[in-house]
């Protein structure tokens, strides 16, 4: 009876695995689906309807501009990234402290970064990341894990606004 009962118990939990991954990947929407009992955040993302980043200077007690981390800009917005972080379902998946994030299914953006980009400068390695998950493949993981899709589906403000959250942590 115990050994029927593990049996179900594994077969439920692999099947609601498979599940986050075949949605994961083929990037269905799930509004209207039911995520009772797990763990994973998911949520559909409606992207910003500006579609050109516009860098301003920041100065005194303003909150817009770039970050710009070692001199190098992302011409995003470090808080704006916090949102479509969260919308986009990145947390699902990621750790990053900046966005109290503890996702597991994908690298760490805390410390995987540097070591994966190479000679490439981080902004650019973390944008090409975001719009091709599966040119470079963290240490440890497999291609086709992180959805294809947030190149055409989150705008270019969105993606630099991104690349600056995930900037203000290394």
């Amino acid at each position: 009876m115990i050994k029927v009962l593990v049996a179900a118990l594994l077969g439920t939990i692999i099947g609601i695995i498979v599940m986050v991954v075949v949605i994961a990947i083929s990037g269905t929407d799930t509004s209207g689906a039911s995520s009772v009992g797990l763990s994973v955040s998911l949520s559909t993302y409606t992207p910003s309807t500006s579609t050109a980043s516009t860098p301003t200077s920041s100065g005194g007690g303003s909150s817009g501009g770039g970050t710009s981390t070692g001199g190098q800009s992302t011409g995003g917005d470090a808080n704006a990234g916090k949102a479509v972080f969260a919308s986009a379902g990145c947390a699902g998946c990621h750790t990053l402290s900046q966005a109290g994030a503890t996702g597991t299914i994908g690298p760490d953006l805390n410390t995987a970064i540097k070591a994966d980009a190479g000679s490439t400068p981080l902004p650019q390695f973390i944008k090409e990341s975001i719009i091709n998950p599966d040119a470079v493949i963290a240490k440890g993981f497999s291609a086709g894990i992180m959805p294809t899709s947030f190149g055409s589906s989150l705008s270019s403000t969105d993606i630099n606004n991104l690349v600056a959250l995930i900037m203000s942590g290394q």
